[in-house]
C-alpha cells in the first residue's frame, strides 16, 4: 500500500520562545553571552539571538551547529573527526563537527535543531540542553 500523506509534529512559536528564554537564562548563569539559533527539520531558521557581548562570528557557527544537528538527528559533535574538513568544504560551512548543536526530538522524531556558540564546547552544550529541557524534548 502506498502512503501519500502522514501526520507530523512541528515546533510552535511558543516552543521556540520557551527554548530561547531557557537558553538565555542558562548562558547568563555562566556569565557567557551566547549566540543561539533554532531551525526546524527542513533547516529553516525559526529564531536566533546574539546576546549582548557574544562573539558576532559565533552566530555563523551556531547556525551550522543547528543545521547539522537537525540534518543528522544527532549532536553536531558526532560528525567524525576525519570527515569534518571535507564535509565543511562540501557544504560551504553549513555542516560542522563543533560541539554545541543538538537535535530537537520528540518521541524519537527530529523536529529541528538548536545551535549555540560563543562559549566553550561544554558551555554551548549546557545552554542547548537547557533549551531542550524547557520544552520536554527527548533527552540526548
Amino acid at each position: 500500500m502506498t502512503i501519500f500523506f502522514e501526520q507530523t509534529e512541528r515546533l510552535t512559536h511558543s516552543a521556540v520562545m520557551a527554548m530561547l528564554a531557557a537558553a538565555i537564562v542558562k548562558a547568563e548563569e555562566s556569565a557567557q553571552p551566547q549566540c543561539v539559533v533554532i531551525v526546524d527539520s527542513s533547516g529553516e531558521t525559526l529564531a536566533e539571538i546574539r546576546m549582548t557581548g557574544a562573539k558576532f562570528l559565533s552566530r555563523m557557527s551556531a547556525r551550522a551547529k543547528a543545521l547539522t544537528a537537525s540534518s543528522i538527528g544527532a549532536p553536531s559533535s558526532s560528525i567524525p573527526e576525519t570527515v569534518r574538513p571535507g564535509i565543511a568544504a562540501a557544504t560551504e560551512g553549513a555542516v560542522t563537527g563543533l560541539p554545541g548543536g543538538l537535535p530537537i526530538k520528540r518521541n524519537g522524531v527530529t523536529l529541528g535543531g538548536i545551535g549555540v556558540g560563543s562559549g566553550s564546547g561544554e558551555q554551548d552544550i549546557a545552554v542547548a540542553t537547557a533549551a531542550l529541557v524547557a520544552i520536554g524534548a527527548d533527552a540526548i
